[in-house]
């Protein structure tokens, strides 16, 4: 029994779930605060750090308001930071290439100066 147990825990999904938690907590951190920043930033335009206490003609929206910022925020942060660069990344292994700078100035001249003496 303790055996089957041990074959469970150390099975690769099993480590690459436990890992993905562990990091996914940590960058929940991460999104936390940057969504703080932001919220505050907004809250300073509109003269308050939150939106909790809105509530015109007695209707509390000022908490779906603020949970719905801080939804939209999130969402943005998580596109752009993870989403959007893997895609890229996934794009550019499909394609099969490799990021290559530019080769300067001297080494196309060069380039050009050894296609034209290889075609003599």
């Amino acid at each position: 029994m303790l055996k089957g147990f041990k074959d469970f825990l150390m099975r690769g999904n099993v480590v690459d779930l436990a890992v993905a938690v562990v990091i996914g907590a940590a960058f929940g951190k991460v999104i936390d605060s940057f969504v703080a920043i932001l919220m505050n930033l907004i809250g300073k335009l509109g003269g308050q750090p939150n939106f909790n206490s809105f509530d015109p003609g007695g209707v509390p929206v000022g908490a779906f308001l603020t949970a719905l910022i801080s939804f939209v925020i999130i969402a943005a942060a998580i596109y752009f930071m993870v989403v959007a660069p893997m895609n890229a990344i996934a794009a550019r292994r499909k394609a099969g290439v490799e990021e290559t700078e530019a080769p300067s100035e001297e080494a196309s001249i060069l380039m050009e100066i050894r296609d034209e003496l290889r075609r003599r």
